[in-house]
């Protein structure tokens, strides 16, 4: 993540090299004893004097970052006055950098460990204070990035590029998929389009496929409450009819969709995230007007030396078209999010969406989808972490 570019050089100022009265600065691979976490007064120290007597050789007092002839770093520092950098990522991944040093994301080594010379509230206090950098309110925080869901999506914006795929596990064999391009654009909208195709086979004859109904969907923050863990989003678009009605690929009508997202923060790292919406097809002979709804719990548990996450979900959907008689389809979906990459911008979900009702005709669904976070980087670099002398 870039954060952890950043973050890289919060902590070098007195660990990567030490500027003495007359005396050179040591290089950023010099080996160098770390002093033990033992604070005695110290410990009282707010985030702004840590950040000032440990950060700010770098970065420089207000956070914009040294310029690079002052440094001697061959990467120019980042702005932390930049909302839109400084507000991508959870307190956690910030924490976890200047803990464990840069290579635990697969970064660069002139980021140290802290771990053996700031104690845990230490590293807390500087990175809450470093978040303060950022001054405009509308930015949404990093924890309302919580992880993706299968059905239910983020009220948080986001640039990312997801893979999704749906497997019936019982009767006709069919495959449905969902490649999503998310863009955010400024701090509290996004814009999503997306393309699905499928495969189904037909007995006695062969597969068939093709692309399906494209989606252009536009999403806006309307509440992003701090104290209170609170984020609410609408959105709403237009569904081309791209797909080939025929073989069951699409409507065959342009349809508009409106909804409601929201997540709610809860304690230990877990979540609580909902949608509501409906889908109002413009020719009712082809298509029915629908409506939607969902949750999702979950928590996410770092593991490992690396400090990969995973993040285990249950979801309960629903869904009915907008007729008099139409049955309620419930489902429920046990699912978990694995990070695969160091950096954590690469990130894959395996679960299983099982009907509760209507059972004759629906069948339970192998779930899974791939996700990228664009904004952090390449999709192959940073798979790899080490973590020197972690004990945790």
């Amino acid at each position: 993540m870039r954060l952890l570019m950043c973050v890289s050089a919060v902590a070098t100022s007195a660990l990567a090299f030490t500027v003495g009265a007359g005396g050179a600065p040591h290089p950023p691979n010099a080996t160098r004893h770390r002093p033990s976490a033992t604070h005695s007064s110290a410990d009282d120290r707010s985030g702004e004097q840590i950040f000032r007597s440990t950060c700010a050789g770098c970065h420089s007092a207000d956070g914009a970052g040294a310029p690079r002839t002052t440094v001697g770093f061959a990467v120019p520092l980042p702005d932390f006055t930049d909302c839109n950098f400084t507000t991508r990522e959870t307190s956690s991944d910030w924490a976890a950098i200047v803990r464990d040093g840069g290579p635990v994301r697969g970064l660069s080594r002139i980021m140290p460990a802290f771990r053996d010379l700031l104690t845990p509230e230490e590293i807390n206090r500087v990175v809450a204070y470093v978040q303060t950098f950022c001054q405009d309110k509308r930015w949404p925080r990093g924890e309302f990035n919580v992880p993706l869901a299968q059905t239910v999506e983020k009220a948080f914006p986001e640039d990312e590029m997801v893979l999704t795929s749906a497997v019936d596990t019982k009767g006709p064999a069919s495959v449905s998929n969902h490649l999503i391009f998310e863009k955010r654009l400024g701090a509290r909208d996004q814009l999503e389009i997306d393309m699905p195709f499928g495969f189904m086979g037909r007995e006695g004859q062969s597969w068939v496929g093709g692309l399906g109904d494209i989606s252009i969907v536009p999403k806006h923050v309307f509440l992003n409450g701090q104290s209170s863990g609170t984020i609410v989003s609408g959105s709403g678009g237009i569904i081309l009819p791209t797909g080939d009605r025929s073989k069951e690929l699409g409507s065959g009508t342009t349809a508009f969709e409106l909804n409601v997202l929201g997540a709610q923060l809860l304690p230990r790292r877990s979540y609580l995230q909902f949608q509501g919406g409906v889908e109002l097809p413009t020719d009712r002979s082809r298509a029915e007007q629908s409506a939607n709804w969902g949750m999702a719990l979950g928590t996410t548990v770092p593991f490992g030396p690396i400090s990969r996450n995973w993040s285990p979900m249950v979801e309960l959907t629903g869904s009915r078209d907008l007729v008099g008689g139409a049955p309620v389809e419930w489902s429920v979906a046990p699912q978990f999010q694995l990070t695969l990459s160091a950096l954590q911008h690469v990130r894959a979900s395996l679960g299983v969406d099982i009907p509760l009702t209507e059972t004759d005709t629906r069948r339970p669904q192998l779930l899974f989808y791939v996700l990228w976070d664009t904004f952090d980087g390449s999709l192959f670099e940073k798979w790899k972490g080490w973590c020197p002398g972690c004990e945790h």
